[in-house]
């Protein structure tokens, strides 16, 4: 979440219009702190960022174009410092967030045994080597064992891990764990598939390559579990 402290007058005629905005948007909340303080909390966006780190990030970011030999004050450079600092705040939330707390903040008691698959979620994360973005989609299974997860925890899982600096075998690994530790179900199956602009832009350049990792516990280690799993994974919604 994105916070924001604000002091302010109440008496101040843009503190209800400020009010109003936000109820109007349904993006933000303000909270009371004290007689001239109000609290506003992002839930839309969900992003958290430490300013002080930002201005340290804004200039080191204005040393590397200067270093790259162009100048950080011509007016399409200007702002970009700031923009790069944003998006790599955003990109690497993820070391700020806790897996963990999503999966239990859904759980729910359930007596089934079937196969739960959520498949296609969209994987954006950055390679740790070349801080070059690798993309694609992920698929993530399981077998409960007396507790099932709300389907959306499970994309919120996949963005936890992938907004951090990563390579895609850890990745795949630690979404894998997350769900066997704080789950605890029968099996976990995770498989990703994506595309590495470290080697499509550099290095081999290679326009079409896709790389895919998996990784698998309990029942899905068994051939006939994952055969089935792939049998599903394959097949095309009617």
């Amino acid at each position: 979440m994105n916070f924001k402290f604000i002091s302010i007058n109440f008496e101040d005629e843009y503190f209800y219009q400020l009010k109003t905005f936000a109820l109007v948007c349904c993006s933000y909340r303000i909270i009371l702190i004290s007689t001239h303080q109000i609290f506003i909390v992002n839930y839309q966006k969900q992003e958290t960022y430490n300013l002080e780190n930002q201005a340290e990030l804004i200039e080191v970011y204005k040393k590397s174009l200067e270093l790259l030999g162009e100048d950080a004050n011509r007016e399409g450079l200007e702002k970009t410092p700031e923009r790069v600092a944003k998006a790599m705040q955003f990109m690497t939330q993820g070391y700020t967030m806790d897996a963990s707390a999503i999966i239990k903040s859904a759980m729910f008691k359930e007596d089934i045994s079937e196969m739960v698959i959520v498949k296609d979620i969209e994987v954006y994360s950055m390679c740790e080597h070349h801080l070059l973005p690798f993309f694609g989609k992920a698929h993530v299974a399981y077998i409960p064992n007396g507790y099932i997860v709300g389907l959306s925890k499970i994309a919120r899982v996949v963005d936890v891990f992938a907004r951090r600096l990563q390579v895609q075998e850890r990745l795949t690994r630690q979404i894998l764990d997350c769900f066997h530790e704080n789950l605890q179900p029968q099996g976990v199956a995770v498989i990703i598939e994506c595309k590495h602009l470290c080697m499509m832009m550099r290095g081999v350049q290679k326009q079409n390559s896709v790389t895919t990792t998996s990784a698998f516990t309990g029942v899905f280690e068994n051939n006939s579990t994952r055969s089935e799993l792939m049998k599903l994974l394959s097949a095309k919604l009617s």
